[in-house]
Order: C-alpha cells, then structure tokens, then sequence
C-alpha cells in the first residue's frame, strides 16, 4: 500500500512498550490469523500461543491475519501458560464470566491505563486470552495479576477471540498516543469558505429561487432565507464545495423548461 502523504507521523509514534498478547490453546488457525490481524491494527507484534490445537505454523492462521505477516513470524509458542508468561512482570486474564479467584477486576480502558503506565518504565505486559469454547479455567485465572472484562450483554457476552484481542488493543493504542489519529481534513488542502465567497453563492441560489418563485408566501421569505442560509452555514463548507453549489446552481438556471407532455403525459397530464 502506498504511503499516503496525509498521515501524521505523531500517529506512528508509540514511546511505551507494548503489551505481549497471548493467546491460550486456540482451536482455529482463523482465529490465531484475525487475532494477529486485530494487532496489527494497533501496533502490538508481540503474539504468544500456548498448545495450539492443529499445529503451529498455520498456513489458514497466515491467510486469514491478512498481511500482517511481521506478527505470524514472530509467533513464539510454548507448552504451558506459566511458561507463556513468565518473562513478564504484569498480566491481565480476560474473561467474560464472574470468578471465583479474588483479583481485582478492570474494564478495557483501565487496564490499557496500567499497561500503558507500567510499559513507559519499561516493564513487560500482557493480555491473556482463553479457548474460543470455554474461555480459561481458575487456575488459569490464578496466573494473571488481574481480570480484565468488556462491558458487554451479560445475556450475550461471549466474543470471538480476534474481537476481543481488537477492542484491548485499540484502547491501549488509544491511551497510549492520547488519540491521536492517523490523518484529519488538511486545512491546507480543503480550506474552508470565506464568508465572502459564501455570500455570493447564498445571493446566487436566492436569486434562482426568486426565478421560480419557490418563496411562496412572499411575507415568508425571510424566514425561508434564513432557514435556508443556516443550513449551509452549519455545513462548515469549502471553497471547492461553495463553488460545485453555485455550478449547479447555474446549471439549473440554464436548463430548458419541458412541458407536462415532454415529460411523458397527455394533453391534459393523463
């Protein structure tokens, strides 16, 4: 894909470590490929699988995380869970159902705030994630620090694994950069309207309504105007736009009036 000229670099900063993500005995190489893909998304590479069961590597997992190659290479997998996360000095076990291990328990944003805070001084993180059928055990649990659960239908709570992975990893990159997005309208290149330029073209498109006597009655006419004109204005339009408004504009003064038979009815518009 080529590099697009508006992007803002700032969006390309991220001075805090990144969280590792791992991911428990995943049944599916899909999921293991669109979990890799969600992390892409938000800048994190670090993907740890634990006893996958087909196998690992995954020609379905490569396919399905959709270019996110540099993620699928790096996988590192490992027998056990203690052993996934044991160069680590913080976990989150994610987990949709209430436990019974005492932990405490954070929603996605509270637990990006913590990882984003302890990966500033360099510490290692991480996001642990169950089977797609059942989730982790308790003991399992027992292993992270704390839970982290999404704010979901308790009625419907069970996500897709790469969902869940997506909406941790899209709150850590948030707080991480403090929002900064990856391009916004350049002013430079779509520079707003002068009021000047607005006025000729509410001139204009009233002078063409004046044509067809669309201001009917005529005691309503300044409030029409005003309506009208407010419209635009919240707009917030363009110099390129004011001038594709008053193109057409001109075009419709210009077209030729067709009578009721022309436009496909009788004598008498049967």
């Amino acid at each position: 894909m080529a590099r697009n000229a508006n992007i803002n670099d700032d969006a390309r900063i991220v001075a805090v470590k990144p969280p590792a993500v791992i991911l428990c005995e995943p049944q599916l190489g899909e999921n293991i490929g669109t979990a890799a893909r969600a992390m892409a998304n938000f800048g994190l590479a670090d993907l740890r699988i634990v006893n996958p069961r087909d196998g690992w590597p995954s020609e379905k997992a490569r396919a399905a995380a959709s270019r996110a190659d540099h993620v699928i290479d790096a996988v590192q997998v490992f027998d056990s869970l203690e052993a996934a996360v044991a160069d680590l000095t913080f976990v989150y076990a994610t987990t949709a159902r209430s436990r019974e291990v005492p932990k405490p328990v954070r929603g996605p944003d509270e637990a990006a705030a913590k990882a984003v805070a302890l990966g500033a001084g360099g510490q290692a993180t991480g996001y642990i994630f169950g089977r797609e059928r059942w989730g982790l055990n308790n003991d399992e649990v027992a292993l992270a620090d704390e839970i982290l659960t999404l704010p979901v239908d308790p009625d419907f709570a069970s996500l897709n694994i790469a969902q869940a992975v997506l909406v941790c990893a899209y709150e850590w990159r948030k707080t991480a950069t403090d929002g900064v997005l990856p391009f916004r309208l350049s002013a430079e290149e779509h520079p707003p309207a002068a009021k000047d330029d607005l006025f000729r073209f509410f001139d204009h498109f009233e002078a063409a309504l004046d044509e067809v006597t669309f201001f009917r009655p005529a005691e309503r006419r300044p409030h029409m105007i005003r309506t009208l004109r407010n419209i635009f204005q919240k707009a917030q339009l363009t110099e390129q736009e004011v001038r594709a408004l008053r193109g057409v504009v001109a075009a419709l003064e210009r077209r030729e009036t067709r009578t009721r038979r022309d436009r496909g009815g009788g004598e008498n518009g049967d």
